[in-house]
C-alpha cells in the first residue's frame, strides 16, 4: 500500500512538472535564443514515465484499479493545474498552454498511460484461461 502511494505521489509531482515546463522556448531567458522554437520536452517525458509508473503499479497487484492509479492520479493533476491553475490572475492560460503542445501533453501521456493499462488487462485475461473467452470461438 506504502508503494502505491509512492506511485501516487510521483505521479502527481510529474504532473506538476511537466505542467510547468511545458512554455519553455527557445527564447534566450532559460534556454539559448533560436528563434523562439517551443522545446516540449515534457511531453517527451510523459509519454515515456506514465506507462512506467502504470506497469510499476502493476507489479504490486493484479487489479486493474491498482494498475490503473498512478494514470488516474497524473490526468487530474494534470487538469487541476493546467486548467485551473491555482492562482490564476491574469487573462490568458500559463500553464497548459491552449495550443497544440498542451493537447500533445494530455494525450502523450495519457494515450501512453491508457495502452499499458490494457496491457495489464490483457495479462491478467491470458493469466485466467478459463474466466474469458477468446473472441471468435464458438
Amino acid at each position: 500500500m506504502l508503494l502505491l502511494l509512492l506511485l501516487c505521489v510521483e505521479a502527481a509531482a510529474l504532473a506538476v512538472l511537466e505542467t510547468m515546463f511545458l512554455p519553455l522556448r527557445f527564447d534566450g531567458t532559460l534556454l539559448p535564443k533560436l528563434s523562439d522554437w517551443p522545446f516540449p520536452i515534457t511531453i517527451a517525458v510523459a509519454v515515456v514515465t506514465t506507462p512506467l509508473l502504470v506497469s510499476w503499479a502493476a507489479s504490486l497487484s493484479e487489479r486493474v484499479v491498482t494498475a490503473a492509479l498512478p494514470l488516474i492520479v497524473w490526468f487530474f493533476t494534470l487538469m487541476v493545474f493546467g486548467y485551473f491553475e491555482p492562482g490564476y490572475a491574469s487573462g490568458s492560460p500559463v500553464l497548459l498552454l491552449q495550443d497544440w503542445r498542451g493537447l500533445l501533453l494530455l494525450a502523450g501521456g495519457a494515450l501512453t498511460g491508457a495502452v499499458a493499462v490494457g496491457a495489464v488487462m490483457a495479462r491478467n485475461a491470458a493469466n485466467r484461461p478459463g474466466l474469458y473467452e477468446t473472441a471468435g470461438t464458438q
